[in-house]
């Protein structure tokens, strides 16, 4: 673990001080950037990496954000009924554009621009989640609750069944 946070994961670690959080970003040596890495990493299991993944609306250009357990695969049929128009899922440019992180370090919360978000059921039944904390060597411990309210996210069933 790295003692001082890179210039994103110390902007977000200030962004959770800000909303009363009190969990710390941790900087890894190891690379957080998918669900597998950042559990091994992290010592968790990848059923406890709340992944951040951004999809848009075709016609709009709306930015969305699914907050899913890091062995689910997004169901984009649900999605599209969630959000009621064709979705595509977001690539690296747009991204970060609308979060101002990279892929591999999107964090739930604190993007350029609020986003609509919506979070997979399965990660409440942890009593804490690991999601990425503004790059990809860069996480942060939180109970799902305070996860959901944070990103003023929707629990929602959005797993692939």
């Amino acid at each position: 673990m790295n003692q001082q946070l890179s210039a994103k994961a110390a902007n977000f670690q200030d962004f959770l001080s800000s909303r009363g959080i009190e969990e710390k970003v941790v900087e890894l040596s190891e690379s957080t950037r998918t669900a597998a890495e950042a559990a091994a990493a992290i010592g968790c299991e990848v059923e406890e990496i709340a992944k951040s993944i951004v999809f848009y609306v075709k016609d709009t250009l709306r930015p969305i954000l699914v907050i899913a357990s890091g062995t689910n695969r997004v169901d984009e049929k649900k999605l599209k009924k969630l959000v009621g128009g064709k979705l595509k899922r977001a690539d690296a440019d747009f991204v970060r554009e609308v979060t101002g992180f990279v892929i591999g370090g999107v964090p739930p919360a604190g993007h350029i621009e609020p986003l609509q978000t919506f979070m997979d059921l399965d990660l409440l039944q942890f009593s804490q989640v690991w999601a990425a904390a503004g790059s990809p060597y860069a996480v942060f411990p939180i109970k799902p609750q305070v996860l959901l309210e944070l990103c003023t996210a929707e629990a929602v069933d959005i797993k692939v069944n």
